[in-house]
């Protein structure tokens, strides 16, 4: 018996030692969603396992919906953000009253920091000036503000969260109410106009989330 359990151990270990080495492997080749990934037969030659444990692993990441298979094409990278679990995710777990709050409350915080490093940082908002007036989502808006922060996994967690906050609660539309409260935050940042930042995006948010009490950004 131990030696079945001990078996089933080394075997766990050389799957996920795949899994992470093929995550790396992705990232070193600057792989992108709709990319196509090495075949079976390479990615034995450049990981050193066997066949049989690329392919267990390869199949592991297409249940999960990262890859796909095509007939006659081969493996591609998924979009995480198609990621069918997203949907199972929000109609199993995310119609509770509080989870939906958590969500909104940590996205809020991301985008908080990211206003604040930008501020300190004393970033140029012309560029995402003129792109608010072409867009018509708010959440575009403000996956363009926190990418332009320097934190990057700070940006890969919000877009999950909005994923989750867009299943639940539709799309955001860019009022021309909220495009000149977000036009004024921006400039603040550009003009180190600290009140000026932290009561206009106050304002965005009381007009997007009503019943939601913000804090203030940078204390």
């Amino acid at each position: 018996m131990m030696a079945e359990v001990n078996s089933l151990h080394a075997h766990a270990k050389v799957y996920i030692g795949i899994v992470h080495q093929l995550r790396e492997m992705i990232s070193k080749d600057g792989l992108q969603p709709g990319d196509k990934i090495p075949s079976e037969r390479e990615l034995t030659d450049r990981l050193n396992v066997g066949r049989s444990s690329v392919r267990e692993a390869l199949r592991a990441l297409e249940l999960l919906g990262l890859i796909e298979t095509r007939r006659g094409e081969g493996t591609f990278l998924r979009d995480f953000r198609d990621h069918h679990l997203i949907d199972l995710l929000g109609m199993f777990i995310l119609q509770d009253d509080k989870a939906q709050s958590d969500i909104l409350y940590a996205k809020m915080m991301i985008e908080k920091e990211a206003l604040k490093d930008l501020y300190y940082e004393k970033k140029k908002m012309d560029t995402l000036v003129e792109k608010i007036s072409d867009s018509e989502n708010l959440n575009e808006v403000f996956r363009e503000i926190v990418l332009m922060s320097p934190n990057h996994l700070s940006h890969r967690i919000w877009n999950i969260l909005n994923d989750f906050e867009t299943l639940i609660c539709g799309e955001k539309a860019l009022t021309p109410a909220i495009k000149e409260e977000l036009i004024k935050m921006l400039q603040g940042i550009q003009h180190q106009e600290k009140e000026t930042v932290q009561e206009t995006y106050k304002r965005v948010r009381k007009i997007v989330d009503k019943d939601v009490t913000i804090s203030n950004i940078f204390f």
